[in-house]
């Protein structure tokens, strides 16, 4: 969608490829296939700790030490039951050899049954111990744990609105799960304060630099509507119009930009399809003018969200589009609906092919195709950096994929409202 300056001088397609179809290819170009990695035993078990989740490997190292020191007890035990047998053993006073034959078998028949009996029950208590040790092993480690899942529960509430407020304050021993918490804690305190930094910078800057721009675009339209300034000072009054549009419409695209990268101060329900209708007939006398003819497909898709920002984002890629096309007979379709469950933006154009490795460095702030700037008059190169944190304020994601035949396909993918 994003075209260097050599994209006017290119030649003409005598005949453009068919608009995208089918589902929107929001994930791009499914990935190569390999075939599968054949893996040894011992490579599948080495590879199997790392598949064990620290809660099931704390109770598992548990349960292991609590079966292995009963192993133990029970090996001693059994040496020692023959030991004490074969002391306490009656000693005859008088024996002939056959006497002795017999109280020596008699001791060892008593051993040999004492430690039967003793194995025999000893393996069922052991079972019921290992099973006991698991039992508790994942309550202990539930326990120990419980600190480092409410850390990420912490985490995963955290946004730009709740810092200011929301914190772990883990109570209990000056242990290391209470110093990772307090430095938590200390790290959400200064990220509030960067945040608020940024906040009151956004402010002034839409002050400061926008005030003096706007001075002296009034100033230079006075000077142009005076009926005796020569026509040379018109011409230089003129150019330093557009210079100050441009440097306008470069500053508001960085607001919008910081704008985008914060947490979403609006969020109402709305339909998509209104808001790409909204863009595409704003846009409508610009892609007349360039020649451009855009086709609409669009399906009500209800979310939720900022309808400024994210009509905003629809406009920036339709913009685009229509900006970075073909030189003549130009288009650009625009869709957008249901898909899988999710509300999905389409915009696919005509124009320069675009390799594959270079799209998604064009979604990068003033990053242009083969990084050239000769034609940078188009645009400041923030139209899908917008985009793209527009979209990821609002919890979706965007992708790009070269279309067949010369320019992109550009699918964004927001949560069902």
């Amino acid at each position: 969608m994003i075209s260097p300056h050599s994209a006017r001088k290119a030649t003409r397609v005598q005949e453009a490829p068919p608009p995208p179809s089918g589902p929107p290819a929001w994930d791009g170009p499914p990935p190569p296939e390999y075939p599968p990695v054949q893996r040894t035993t011992m490579e599948w078990m080495r590879a199997l700790p790392g598949k064990v989740s620290i809660r099931w490997r704390l109770t598992l190292t548990y349960g292991a030490l609590v079966f292995v020191a009963s192993a133990v007890l029970l090996f001693s035990v059994y040496s020692i039951v023959a030991q004490a047998i074969d002391r306490n053993w009656p000693a005859l006073s008088w024996w002939n050899a056959r006497d002795e034959l017999i109280w020596r078998q008699s001791r060892q028949d008593a051993v040999a049954a004492a430690q039967d009996a003793l194995l025999r029950s000893s393996v069922m208590a052991l079972v019921g111990v290992g099973i006991l040790s698991l039992i508790i092993g994942y309550f202990v480690a539930d326990r120990a744990l419980r600190p480092v899942a409410r850390m990420t529960a912490t985490a995963r509430r955290l946004s730009e609105s709740t810092l200011a407020h929301q914190r772990i304050a883990l109570e209990g021993p000056n242990d290391e799960l209470k110093e990772l918490a307090d430095t938590f804690d200390a790290m959400l305190a200064r990220l509030n304060v960067a945040f608020d930094t940024q906040r009151r910078f956004v402010a002034n800057a839409s002050h400061e630099l926008r005030t003096p721009l706007t001075i002296n675009r009034t100033v230079l339209e006075i000077a142009l509507s005076d009926p005796e300034a020569s026509e040379d000072l018109k011409a230089l009054g003129r150019t330093l119009l557009e210079v100050n549009a441009r440097n306008e419409k470069l500053i508001e695209g960085l607001l919008l930009l910081a704008r985008s990268e914060r947490e979403l101060a609006v969020r109402k329900p709305l339909d998509v399809r209104d808001v790409a209708q909204t863009a595409v007939e704003q846009l409508a006398p610009f892609a007349e003018e360039h020649g451009v003819t855009v086709s609409t497909e669009l399906v009500s898709a209800p979310t939720v969200g900022d309808p400024v920002l994210l009509e905003r984002c629809v406009s920036n890629l339709v913009e685009n589009a229509v900006k970075y096309n073909i030189p003549q007979n130009g288009k650009v379709w625009v869709r957008a609906g249901m898909v899988d469950d999710a509300v999905v933006v389409q915009v696919a154009n005509t124009g320069q092919h675009v390799p594959a490795y270079e799209v998604n460095s064009l979604f990068e702030p003033f990053r242009r195709l083969h990084a050239d700037r000769v034609d940078s008059g188009k645009g400041a190169g923030l139209g899908l950096s917008i985009v793209r944190a527009v979209v990821q304020a609002h919890g979706g994601n965007v992708a790009a994929v070269p279309r067949d035949g010369g320019g992109l396909v550009v699918t964004i993918r927001l949560p069902k409202g």
